[in-house]
């Protein structure tokens, strides 16, 4: 009931956005000028909320737009309805739901659904990651050198030792592939699937990385913090990788060149 009662709320947030994409909906700021929320973000998350309080109403809810709701169970629903809003927002499809559970501290199910590209990523803790109900696995290469990487920038920007711009620039100065796709559960189960060897952000939230981690993980690529150690969706920086280049790039957004 758990497996399917997520995939249903993922796929009806889904839904809303589709209804929403490249038509006239309202904006507004959060953080910051380019940190955006719209309409559909708010009413995906209501869709999704109604799904999981048919079955659940009773399960600890940590959504982007809403925050906490909480309650005493040991279940936690960590909802982000639509992850790379200022894509959506210009018309991009680069975009989707992600949602993942959490059970007594662990992340046990994650799914991540791009309705503009129909691609529906999940994993169940031990059971392995797919894409469309197809198995997926972390690549091969084991090169740091020639690693195809992703990255994202934060929307408020402060001081950091090594900033993304330094680490940016140390593969643009190598000639090295990086790219900015502008979500992250999207940056994830690419790297999961094979599409990038690895995946750096210096600043997120939960929402953003909790299904898309689990994604990972299951399909046999490595998540730490940007000290190595083991990831939680409540840590701020995130390195994701196939697990061969994953020291060296430690290293690298660590200064360490």
């Amino acid at each position: 009931m758990l497996k399917a009662t997520l995939l249903k709320a993922t796929k009806a947030g889904g839904d809303v956005l589709k209804q929403y994409f490249n038509g006239s909906f309202e904006i507004s700021s959060k953080s910051s000028v380019n940190d955006l929320v719209t309409e559909a973000d708010k009413n995906a998350e209501t869709a999704i909320f109604s799904v999981i309080r048919e079955n659940f109403p009773h399960h600890f809810i940590l959504s982007e737009e809403s925050g906490e709701i909480t309650s005493d169970s040991n279940i936690k629903w960590i909802i982000d309805p639509l992850d790379g809003t200022v894509n959506f927002a210009h018309g991009i499809p680069i975009c989707c739901v992600s949602i993942g559970i959490e059970q007594d501290g662990e992340m046990i199910l994650g799914a991540v659904y791009n309705p503009f590209l129909d691609e529906f990523f999940f994993a169940e803790k031990g059971q392995g990651a797919t894409l469309n109900d197809k198995r997926i696995r972390v690549s091969t290469k084991d090169d740091m050198k020639k690693a195809c990487m992703v990255t994202g920038f934060p929307y408020t920007w402060k001081e950091y030792t090594h900033s993304p711009i330094d680490v940016f620039e140390y593969f643009v100065k190598r000639g090295q592939p990086v790219r900015r796709l502008g979500s992250a559960a999207i940056d994830l189960c690419w790297v999961a699937a094979g599409r990038f060897d690895g995946y750096y952000e210096h600043s997120l939230n939960a929402w953003d990385a909790a299904a898309g981690f689990l994604i990972v993980e299951e399909a046999g690529g490595k998540v730490t913090d940007f000290k190595g150690h083991r990831y939680s969706p409540y840590q701020r920086t995130l390195i994701a990788t196939n697990g061969l280049i994953h020291e060296p790039l430690v290293d690298i957004v660590n200064g360490k060149y």
